[in-house]
C-alpha cells in the first residue's frame, strides 16, 4: 500500500484524538475515562481506558493493514485478555468486530457499533454478542463524551 494511502487511513482516525468521558448503561455505574492519542510518530492510534469496577482497564492499539488499508484494533485489558478486532470508520460510524479466534478461543462473537456526532463531541454506541455470528443480542450501551481537546504525543 502506498504511504499516502496509509497516511490517509490514519488521518481519518483524528476524530478520536482527545480525552473522553465514558458512560456504560449498567445501573449505578460511575463513568470511566478514555484517552485516544497518537504514538510512535503517528504510526499508531492508542486508546487507554480507565473503567470502574467490574469493567477492566484496557489498552488498545489501532493499526492499518498495509495490504488493504483496513484497521485492526489490538486489545489488552487488566484481566489479561488479549483480542483482535476488525475495525471500520466509515463516515461517522465506528465498528469493532471479533468473529474469529485470535489469542484466545472464540467462545462468542462480539461487535460494537457507534455513531460519532456531527460536532465530533459524542459517540453513542452499543456492544452486542452472538453465539453463532448470526443472531445478535444487546450487551450494553456506551456513550463517549469528549471532555478535553486533542493532545499531542510523539
Amino acid at each position: 500500500m502506498a504511504k499516502a494511502t496509509r497516511n490517509a487511513a490514519l488521518k481519518r482516525l483524528e476524530a478520536f484524538i482527545g480525552e473522553w468521558r465514558v458512560e456504560a448503561s449498567f445501573p449505578g455505574a460511575p463513568p470511566g475515562r478514555a484517552v485516544f492519542e497518537w504514538t510512535l510518530d503517528k504510526a499508531f492510534l492508542t486508546q487507554r481506558t480507565e473503567a470502574p469496577d467490574p469493567a477492566p482497564d484496557s489498552l488498545a492499539i489501532v493499526t492499518v493493514d498495509p495490504r488493504n488499508g483496513a484497521y485492526t484494533q489490538h486489545y489488552f485489558d487488566s484481566r489479561g485478555v488479549v483480542r483482535l478486532y476488525g475495525m471500520t470508520l466509515i463516515r461517522n460510524i465506528w465498528t469493532l468486530t471479533r468473529d474469529s479466534p485470535d489469542f484466545s478461543p472464540l467462545d462468542f462473537h462480539q461487535r460494537f457499533i457507534g455513531r460519532l456526532s456531527r460536532d465530533g463531541k459524542t459517540i453513542k454506541g452499543a456492544w452486542e454478542t452472538s453465539k453463532d455470528g448470526a443472531r445478535w443480542e444487546h450487551d450494553f450501551y456506551l456513550t463517549y463524551t469528549k471532555v478535553a481537546p486533542k493532545r499531542r504525543r510523539a
